[in-house]
């Protein structure tokens, strides 16, 4: 971010940057161990219920908010900053900012995230809170009313980006690679 700000003030050149939210959907990292919290449930659940288990366990309270972006809406927002003319672009920043936050402007409870997921994925158990383990920060949202001010905002809805997410899961997941 602060190259291409530099980049842009010393040499004149029109660099842009984003900074995204929590990203997902298709292509993501389901590995087990080392994915971020929203494939990591999608594959817990997925697991769960084709087991028939009773129980899932997430970790903490369940009381953090979270913001997802989908992939496909990332792109549409980077190509929206792209295609937006230089001297609006400029203006929205103003002369102290060097990028706009990309983000859908809502959150949702990680215990909401897991209830929803459990109802994709048709987990019919309980899910526990485990809370021995952290929650972490307790929100993580970004502010995009300057995106918006621009003319864009995310489209795919959670549970439609979710959905969407769970089928190519499913479809894929023999052939994704454990990272």
């Amino acid at each position: 971010l602060k190259m291409c700000d530099s980049y842009s003030r010393q040499y004149g050149v029109d660099f842009r940057s984003v900074m995204p939210t929590n990203l997902y959907g298709s292509g993501d990292n389901f590995h087990p161990e080392h994915s971020h919290v929203l494939p990591a449930l999608l594959q817990r659940f997925h697991e769960a219920a084709n087991e028939k288990l009773e129980t899932v366990t997430i970790w903490g309270s369940g009381s953090p908010r979270r913001e997802f972006l989908h992939v496909d809406d990332m792109a549409a927002g980077c190509l929206a900053v792209l295609d937006c003319d230089r001297h609006s672009y400029e203006e929205e920043l103003g002369p102290h900012l060097n990028h706009l936050n990309l983000g859908t402007g809502t959150d949702i409870t990680i215990a909401e995230l897991a209830a929803m997921i459990a109802e994709i994925t048709g987990f019919e158990g309980e899910i526990v809170q485990d809370t021995s383990k952290p929650d972490g920060t307790p929100r993580k949202l970004l502010d995009v009313s300057r995106i918006n001010q621009l003319g864009w905002t995310a489209q795919i809805g959670l549970r439609e980006g979710l959905e969407a997410t769970y089928q190519w899961f499913l479809e894929n997941r023999e052939n994704l690679r454990q990272r």
